[in-house]
């Protein structure tokens, strides 16, 4: 049942007019894409600066708290790029990419590290304007680091191979 429900879920999204726009284009796809990585790596960039000081091994003159408070906005506005260029990209070839491993990894890990951020900042990070400003953060702090540039580098590692693994469709 659940299956019937998400193909036609997935073939409504197919079948959409946005879908059938970029699927069709011969460039809003690479457009989108180039805009897609872009936002990885801006979103990327802030989230390593982030990880690199939470374990304590870069950006050390700043606390952490003062380094996010810098970098976080940029964090989200590139993720909310990333989101929308990935939802486009996906909506473009979503029976595709939903059966696709490298994908629904990538999905997974995604989840992951959200919940990884989602407990560093309710548990160990919600205090982190009280931490000595130059010194190690707490373990926990950089076990959540070490984490997220895990799985960050994975998330990206996938997003490239989904591209190398789709099996190719005829007349498109």
């Amino acid at each position: 049942m659940e299956t019937t429900l998400l193909n036609t879920l997935l073939h409504w999204i197919a079948d959409s007019q946005i879908a059938i726009l970029i699927s069709e284009s011969d460039f809003l796809f690479p457009w989108i894409e180039a805009v897609h990585v872009l936002a990885i790596t801006t979103f990327f960039g802030s989230i390593v600066m982030v990880d690199l000081r939470l374990i304590h091994i870069g950006f050390l003159e700043r606390s952490v708290h003062r380094l996010t408070q810098e970098v976080l906005p940029y964090t989200w506005k590139a993720f909310g790029v990333a989101l929308i260029t990935g939802s486009l990209l996906f909506v473009s070839r979503a029976i595709t990419y939903s059966h696709n491993n490298f994908f629904l990894i990538k999905m997974s890990l995604l989840l992951a590290a959200g919940i990884n951020m989602l407990v560093f900042q309710k548990v160990t990070g919600h205090q982190m304007s009280t931490w000595v400003p130059h010194a190690q953060p707490p373990a926990a702090a950089k076990l959540a680091g070490v984490i997220s540039l895990f799985l960050w580098i994975c998330i990206i590692i996938c997003g490239r191979w989904i591209g190398f693994t789709l099996q190719p469709t005829l007349g498109g």
